[in-house]
């Protein structure tokens, strides 16, 4: 999940190379948000046929990555925003209203998520590093994400205050999301040397490795009943392609070329591709069946700068890819609330100003 520029400031020709819900067995209550004055509300885009009215959460910024409370009421997300020179960790309700702030406004985080009750929340950050924040990647090398080494995983009040760190390893570990059992938390580290899975308790102890091929492995997060998790990867065909990938690991960047999306179960085992679109497939997040998986791609846009990505629904087998939808604009980070009846997503479109990025939620529409 890397920071929340990583494609929302769609770069106009690099672009062609692009970083959770339920609540165990018990039956979720279905709930209509009170309406709250403030949001906007659009149509859906021509052919958005599984969308409902949209209802733009945010305005004016840099807003994305917002995911759901088990409650399924609230959504915590990440934003750039005055007074903040780069990401910080937000929270708002679905029903709109206003945004509060919930990470420590210091160093930059990013991938933020609830823990079962919702009093407390997950996210990364730099600021053991420093209060500011740290410079972004340089793009001399072509389109690339910078790897924030001081990025820990820490948890914190939902009302804010004292945050306990729960890793504590060189290098970076971010991406942090929570199973829907509310037992395991999954992440993305280098700590072995490489990008690759890991699960841990909520408390940061018991780490297991779940990845272990070369290449990138990261944005997971766990199906409906917590029993599989589904992630974003790229592996190095050749050789060259794997020494490009290690010079720039260490200099703690990635250049995302290609990004295809995978499932395996939650122990790491049975691990199988389920797109091959050549292009940059990521966000993915399990329908509320656990049989589809909802995801943002450019694959489908066939001008030379690919900068446009929508979100499709395809099956676990890698079958029946459906485009959901259709604006000539970026939408991405999709996800179902608990009770499968909202989707929330970010979006370029309808936006103040260009190139921003706001939160939206619609009730889904199978």
């Amino acid at each position: 999940m890397l920071t929340t520029r990583r494609f929302r400031q769609v770069p106009l020709a690099l672009l062609a190379a692009v970083s959770l819900a339920g609540c165990g067995e018990a039956p979720v209550q279905k709930k209509e948000p009170a309406p709250v004055a403030g949001p906007a509300v659009f149509e859906p885009h021509s052919g958005e046929s599984h969308l409902g009215e949209l209802r733009k959460l945010t305005s004016g910024g840099e807003n994305a990555e917002a995911y759901f409370s088990f409650s399924g009421d609230s959504l915590i997300f990440q934003s750039t925003r005055p007074p903040y020179e780069c990401d910080q960790i937000f929270s708002v309700s679905i029903a709109g209203g206003p945004s509060a702030l919930v990470s420590s406004g210091l160093g930059r985080t990013t991938c933020a998520y609830f823990l079962p009750g919702d009093e407390q929340v997950i996210y990364s950050s730099t600021h053991l590093g420093g209060d500011a924040c740290p410079p972004p990647a340089d793009h001399s090398q072509g389109y690339v994400w910078a790897l924030y080494p001081s990025y820990d995983v820490f948890r914190r009040d939902a009302s804010g205050g004292e945050t306990h760190r729960l890793t504590d390893t060189p290098g970076y570990d971010a991406e942090a999301t929570v199973s829907p059992q509310g037992d395991r938390i999954v992440f993305t580290s280098m700590r072995d040397g490489d990008l690759d899975i890991y699960s841990m308790a909520l408390d940061g102890g018991d780490v297991l490795r779940l990845t272990n091929e070369l290449g990138y492995d990261g944005g997971p997060f766990f199906s409906p009943d917590g029993s599989k998790i589904v992630y974003r990867a790229y592996h190095p065909q050749d050789a060259e392609e794997a020494a490009e990938y290690r010079r720039l690991l260490d200099q703690n960047l990635i250049r995302p070329s290609q990004l295809d999306i995978w499932v395996m179960d939650a122990d790491g085992a049975n691990k199988k591709k389920v797109t091959d679109l050549g292009a940059a497939s990521f966000a993915p997040f399990f329908h509320p069946s656990g049989e589809k998986i909802i995801f943002s791609s450019n694959h489908h846009d066939e001008s030379p700068e690919r900068r446009e990505f929508d979100l499709f629904l395809v099956g676990v087998d890698g079958a029946g890819l459906e485009q959901v939808t259709f604006t000539p604009e970026f939408d991405g980070f999709p996800m179902f609330s608990p009770d499968g009846e909202w989707l929330v997503f970010a979006s370029n479109r309808h936006h103040d100003a260009p190139r921003e990025t706001n939160i939206f939620v619609t009730r889904w529409r199978d």
